[in-house]
């Protein structure tokens, strides 16, 4: 599972071994703290030399198979060099680093259809509305058969995404059979940029209980979020549930984004703390909106990360929701996105984040007020069965699944407290 990026840094390389980055206020260009800017850093030195000379006795000795050029190598030593530091820091190669960078903005060149693995075969779900794949004519419960004209052996959902995937205005030629007709259909399409939705799912529950998810915290889930509010407000919104159980984490500004709605202008949502005093940066309300005041509950389980803690955290810690479900993930540290030449990067751990009174997540989680816990097997099966809300008539749900119908007790027990504070509300 691929950790989000909580703060956004720029840096640039500067030979082998060596970045300068603009990662706040602590020691630019790894001069010491207090020195002037001329000053010489001799460890620095000193261990920048030791590296050249092991490269480059490594590239004028070796003999074997394995790379040996100077940018093989010193691409092995940053892998390495990120991967002791813990466990969310990396260097990015240049497909990785791309690969970030659509994640974060939710988007990624592809023909848009949605895809699930049934009977080892690879099953169209639906085309998403807009895109080149919808257009052409792809329609769901087509089977996915070949790719280019290749036939895919062993699929795998990830195998075929990186297949289909690619830049913007490349072709790729999809081979679908269709049950229906019992042969096979081609269709040349021509790649776009597809965005997803990140808050999914919202609809208005019996006794005016909204229901939302946000599967990820991205560039655009704050603008989806007020939008599925306003469209649950005008259908008689009284309480609202959030569910968070699975969400990875994200964007630091998302989540804010998210929190805003809920808080006054000026209230501290979060902070975070670097490796100096100085670099504790406070996170408050922008006041753009006023502030929610509905009952407000959020599911959340062990998938519940980074992001996803930083919303569960603020609303609990400040009293404006209710946790219900499992203890969440407890990724606590912040994680900044650095450029560097040729399409590289790094992710590498910056910062860790509190909550407004002062609590840490990492490594401990967030603890629901009303915790209710679900069997890995359950939790698999309500997952699966989210995916296909049209599914409601028992026969074709069991055929299509091979289970009967679960019910959702973490959900359920949401309702029953949002229906209590409403309640004591007297509404």
């Amino acid at each position: 599972m691929l950790k989000r990026f909580l703060l956004i840094a720029v840096a640039v390389f500067a030979g082998y071994g060596l970045a300068q980055y603009a990662a706040g206020p602590a020691c630019p260009g790894g001069v010491r703290s207090g020195a002037p800017s001329w000053w010489p850093d001799r460890e620095r030195d000193r261990t920048v030399r030791y590296f050249r000379e092991v490269l480059l006795m490594v590239k004028e000795n070796y003999v074997g198979d394995a790379p040996a050029g100077y940018d093989d190598l010193t691409r092995t030593a940053l892998d390495g060099m990120l991967s002791q530091l813990d466990p969310h820091s990396k260097f990015l190669h240049a497909d990785e680093y791309r690969e970030t960078d659509e994640e974060l903005a939710n988007a990624f060149g592809g023909v848009g259809i949605q895809v699930e693995q049934r009977d080892g075969q690879i099953v169209v779900l639906a085309p998403i509305a807009g895109t080149p794949a919808e257009r052409a004519g792809v329609r769901r419960g087509d089977r996915l058969v070949k790719i280019d004209g290749k036939t895919i052996e062993n699929p795998t959902i990830e195998k075929m995404v990186r297949l289909v995937r690619g830049d913007p205005d490349t072709e790729v030629t999809l081979t679908v059979f269709r049950p229906s007709q019992n042969r096979n259909h081609d269709f040349k399409l021509k790649r776009e940029r597809i965005r997803l939705d990140s808050v999914r799912h919202a609809t208005l529950r019996p006794g005016g209980i909204g229901y939302l998810q946000i599967t990820l915290f991205s560039e655009r889930t704050g603008e989806e979020f007020r939008m599925a509010l306003t469209g649950l407000e005008k259908q008689g919104l009284r309480a609202l549930l959030i569910d968070l159980r699975n969400n990875p984490g994200g964007l630091l500004d998302a989540a804010i984004d998210v929190c805003n709605e809920f808080f006054g202008k000026g209230e501290l949502i979060v902070y975070t703390q670097g490796r100096t005093p100085d670099s504790r940066e406070n996170f408050k309300s922008d006041g753009a909106h006023p502030r929610l005041t509905y009952p407000v509950a959020i599911l959340v389980n062990g998938g519940t990360a980074s992001a996803a803690e930083i919303v569960s955290g603020a609303m609990k810690d400040t009293q404006r929701a209710v946790i219900v479900g499992e203890k969440t993930f407890g990724k606590g540290s912040v994680q900044s996105v650095l450029e560097l030449q040729n399409g590289e990067g790094l992710r590498l751990t910056t910062a860790r984040y509190y909550t407004p009174s002062g609590i840490t997540i990492h490594e401990k989680g967030i603890v629901p007020q009303v915790e209710i816990e679900i069997s890995a097997d359950d939790e698999g099966k309500l997952r699966r069965q989210q995916s296909r809300p049209d599914l409601t008539a028992p026969v074709e749900f069991n055929n299509h699944f091979g289970f009967q119908h679960i019910e959702d007790v973490q959900l359920n027990a949401a309702e029953e407290v949002l229906t209590g504070l409403l309640a004591a509300r007297g509404k």
